[in-house]
């Protein structure tokens, strides 16, 4: 099946399961859950980085699956602290050709990062995706986190 209708099927099972969910972890869980068993093993790692409510200029670790990730991230650091400060998708296809990547793992050949900004606009952490492959992500991709990041946001 072609990832442009595993993205269709997984926008579909989404929206249902989270329906009438309000806790933001267990959106947050259930969006990490879902991307990484459907995009296994081009996901290598999938996880959550929520904005620190007691230092709003760093991420700190949310729900993830794969190896453990980095605890915390400044805004502006690393493709995560990029895409929070600029609140824009990031696509990396060689991160050790990204100045200042941050290696949770050095496993991680590309990456994606998208911002997760909530109904008030206020940014409430951005969806961290790494693949062993080179070059895994594109703007179809990009799309498609997007709109399912907006879907878990939505509460």
């Amino acid at each position: 099946m072609d990832k442009v209708t595993q993205y269709h099927r997984l926008t579909l099972e989404l929206t249902s399961i989270l329906q009438g969910e309000n806790n933001s972890i267990a959106r947050c869980s259930t969006l990490v859950c879902l991307l990484a068993q459907t995009f296994k093993p081009r996901f290598f790692w999938t996880g959550v980085y929520l904005v620190d409510p007691n230092n709003k200029k760093e991420l700190v670790i949310g729900p993830y699956q794969g190896t453990l990730g980095c605890l915390r991230i400044q805004f502006g650091r690393g493709v995560c602290g990029i895409a929070a400060t600029q609140r824009e998708t990031v696509i990396v296809p060689n991160v050790h050709e990204f100045p200042d990547h941050i290696a949770c793992d050095s496993k991680s050949n590309s990456e994606i990062v998208v911002p997760m900004i909530n109904s008030r606009n206020d940014l409430v952490g951005v969806l961290d995706v790494d693949s062993e492959l080179y070059d895994a992500f594109d703007q179809t991709d990009a799309s498609a986190l997007e709109s399912l990041v907006a879907i878990a946001t939505q509460y």
